[in-house]
């Protein structure tokens, strides 16, 4: 009953999505089915932290990754505060848990040559989908949006006299973006295409399919990936991998971090501080270059 009460409170009150909710779930059953099957207890709204101790002295048997098991502890801490919420319990048993360490993932953003050989030399078919993957592509750079934000893109979200667009982003919250030149004009190209489609079964959305589906999340990563694998060797190509080259253009430019915090949708400046680290390397290049003892 606990559990179900956590799910609707993280869906009605923290307005979290579907695919967080989800995750939730997957992290708190996995422990549940172990609490049975090693301690035959039918609950975890009691368990000690030894019980925890001992699941993740098993996950880590299983060679999952310590970045994953934090993750899943982090659902369980999660859970353990609601109760607390709900003064069901007095103390977490997580109140002492240290994560395990993890090694600083640092993700490679696109350079600027790259971004430029696929927005001018690249060329994209002058059909539905052609154009639709260039605006896909164009937007994800030109915005930092999220792959989910622009999934979710309904037409009315654009407004054509301001040239921005309006984005629901995590827990339900609303910021506006400013639209480029070049951005306007291939949404304009698509909207002519999107609206010569026999089928618009998805109507309310911006992103269509050829046969007129909202788009989904394999069909954006495979455009990303597809594109960009022409003209770039980086390993990972991924939308994501587009929302921080977005942030770290900006920040090598001389954009304020709090600027892009709001244009990224982030809560905290300590997420977007993250992007940080290409454009201190960008600031050490120019250090080095022009300081009169550089060269000593």
């Amino acid at each position: 009953m606990s559990l179900e009460a956590f799910i609707s409170y993280l869906k009605l009150e923290k307005n979290y999505s579907e695919h967080t909710i989800k995750a939730y779930k997957k992290d708190l059953k996995a422990f549940s089915t172990y609490v049975i099957e090693v301690f035959e207890l039918n609950s975890i709204d009691h368990v000690e932290y030894s019980l925890i101790r001992s699941w993740i002295v098993s996950l880590v048997e299983q060679d999952i990754s310590n970045r994953t098991i934090n993750r899943k502890i982090s659902s369980l801490r999660a859970y353990f505060r609601f109760l607390q919420k709900i003064e069901q319990i007095t103390i977490s048993p997580l109140a002492k848990h240290k994560a395990l360490k993890t090694d600083h993932k640092v993700e490679v953003p696109f350079s600027e040559q790259e971004m430029e050989t696929i927005l001018s030399e690249i060329p994209f078919e002058n059909d539905f989908e052609g154009v639709r993957d260039r605006l896909i592509i164009e937007l994800l750079y030109a915005t930092g949006m999220r792959r989910a934000e622009l999934i979710n893109l309904e037409l009315t979200d654009y407004n054509e006299a301001n040239r921005t667009l309006k984005v629901l982003g995590k827990r339900n919250k609303e910021r506006i973006l400013p639209l480029l030149p070049s951005t306007i004009e291939v949404l304009g190209q698509y909207l002519n295409k999107r609206s010569e489609l026999e089928k618009t079964m998805g109507s309310s959305y911006l992103f269509l399919t050829k046969g007129g589906l909202k788009i989904y999340e394999t069909l954006v990563y495979r455009t990303i990936n597809k594109y960009f694998s022409l003209v770039s060797p980086k390993v990972k190509k991924s939308p994501h991998i587009l929302r921080h080259t977005f942030a770290t253009h900006l920040l090598n430019r001389g954009a304020d971090l709090n600027a892009v915090k709001e244009l990224l949708g982030h809560s905290s400046l300590a997420s977007t501080q993250v992007y940080t680290h290409n454009s201190i390397a960008e600031l050490k290049k120019v250090h080095a270059k022009t300081h009169p003892r550089s060269k000593e």
